[in-house]
Order: C-alpha cells, then sequence, then structure tokens
C-alpha cells in the first residue's frame, strides 16, 4: 500500500481524525478594534443575491464582505512593514500551508492572568519534556481563549487602558522568528500579540518578528484542546488574493488515535 493510499485508508476508519481549529464565519465574529485614528477592519457581511425565489429560482448564493483579517485567518509576511517585502498571500507555497504541529498549553497561567506572556523559558520547558519544536511546522500556542469567541467584549476584554489578552513577549517573539526551526505561530486570540502589545519594547513584538522574518501567523484557532502536544499535523488554508496581506482560512488538524 502507498503512503497515500494508506493515509487515506486511516482517515476512512477514523485511525486519523480530522479536528476543525476554526472558528464559524458569522456577523458575530469578534474582530479586532483599533484606536478611532485608523481604519477599521470589516466585520463578516452576507449579501443575499437569490434563494430559489424570482432572483435564481433554483439556487441560493451570497456576496460577502469581510477583512482579510476577519474571524480564523492567516498572516502573510506583507502584513507587517518589517515584512512589506516579502509574500502576500497567494505567493506563500501550497507546500508550506501543511506541516507538523505542536501544541504549548498555558491556558491555567492564562486563565490566572489575561496579561499572561509565552517566555523563552516556557518553549524550552516544554522541549524538555516533549522533545525539540518541528522544522518547518507551527507552534500552536493555546490559552483557553477560544472560549470567549462568542462575545466580541469577553473576547477583546478590554478597559479603559486597553485590551487585555495572553500573547508572546518580546524576547520570546525574536527568539520564535530567529532562531526556532517553525515556520510559524498560531495562537487563539485576535491576533498573535498580546493585547497590549502597542505599549511594548518594542510594539507589536510577534507580528514585527515574525513577519520579519518571513515567517507567518495563524489566530482565532479553536479546539486546541482537543490536540496532544506532539504528532499533529496541520493543514491551513488561506484563499490566494493576489497581493492579499492574509484572509480568511480554515485550519484542520490531524490527529492518529
Amino acid at each position: 500500500m502507498s503512503a497515500l493510499s494508506g493515509f487515506a485508508a486511516a482517515l476512512a476508519t477514523g485511525t486519523i481524525e480530522v479536528v476543525d481549529l476554526t472558528a464559524p464565519l458569522s456577523m458575530q465574529t469578534p474582530v479586532i478594534a483599533l484606536p478611532e485614528q485608523f481604519a477599521q477592519t470589516a466585520r463578516f457581511e452576507l449579501e443575499e443575491l437569490s434563494r430559489y425565489d424570482d432572483r435564481g429560482p433554483a439556487w441560493y448564493w451570497n456576496n460577502i464582505r469581510t477583512g482579510e483579517h476577519t474571524g480564523t485567518h492567516f498572516d502573510a509576511p506583507n502584513h507587517w512593514v518589517t515584512g512589506r517585502d516579502g509574500e502576500d498571500v497567494a505567493s506563500v507555497p501550497a507546500r508550506r500551508l501543511i506541516g507538523p504541529a505542536v501544541v504549548l498549553d498555558l491556558s491555567a497561567e492564562a486563565a490566572a492572568d489575561p496579561d499572561f506572556l509565552l517566555e523563552v523559558e516556557h518553549v524550552r520547558a516544554w522541549e524538555a519534556e516533549h522533545g525539540p519544536l518541528p522544522e518547518g511546522g507551527w507552534l500552536l500556542y493555546r490559552t483557553g481563549w477560544d472560549a470567549r469567541g462568542g462575545s466580541q467584549e469577553e473576547f477583546l476584554n478590554a478597559d479603559e487602558t486597553g485590551a487585555h489578552t495572553p500573547g508572546i513577549s518580546p524576547d520570546c517573539a525574536t527568539w520564535l522568528a530567529e532562531e526556532a526551526p517553525v515556520m510559524g505561530v498560531g495562537v487563539e486570540t485576535v491576533g498573535t500579540d498580546a493585547g497590549a502589545a502597542h505599549s511594548f519594547d518594542p510594539p507589536f513584538p510577534c507580528h514585527a518578528a515574525l513577519m520579519g522574518s518571513g515567517k507567518y501567523g495563524l489566530t482565532q484557532l479553536q479546539n486546541l484542546a482537543q490536540l496532544p502536544p506532539t504528532g499533529v499535523v496541520l493543514v491551513a488554508a488561506p484563499l490566494p488574493i493576489v497581493s492579499g496581506s492574509g484572509s480568511p482560512a480554515r485550519v484542520l488538524a490531524l490527529v492518529e488515535r
């Protein structure tokens, strides 16, 4: 049996489980809120064209309107000024949309402190127990934040000082971009950076470091609690938008049970 035939058989029998890491996309999907002086992303909208009626008697379809970075989405290098000369989302090689992934579970720490930051020492401790990060793969950072995905207010968790969501420290962001073997980082929050990252030195370090190094981001993931720490194959499928900085994506995890 060939490798692909064996893979197809394992999918059919459930030996390989497909876990959907994608948040449903609707008008209720939380979106990032920037300060008022900046342009804001659009919420997801459906415009009905016909629904088995005079506008189209046998078919139902819609126009859609959405931001590139709405819902579960893929960040391409050109999303950030540090990667402005890098790949747009349509230029990302298809072979890089499938790769190994590991899950770092810091949900207990994030539950105790919504401003919790992932540090290099957390990654090193995980590696001491589970082995090295995967070459050309993904680091998936579980914080439990997907449980808040039904509410814009709970998801952004903002007060008069700004948003309070977990993220990655500047030192760890630089290390992940420049030294770690992974090609990208996936998170459950609205962006790869912490809610308070505007005040970090440098600001928004995860975006700046990852995009500037030609790496990728995945955001607003769900169901990371269903994944083991290792042994995951990740499929991230953004739309190939020419010159686009990112795209809503269907993100699937393959797990051998």
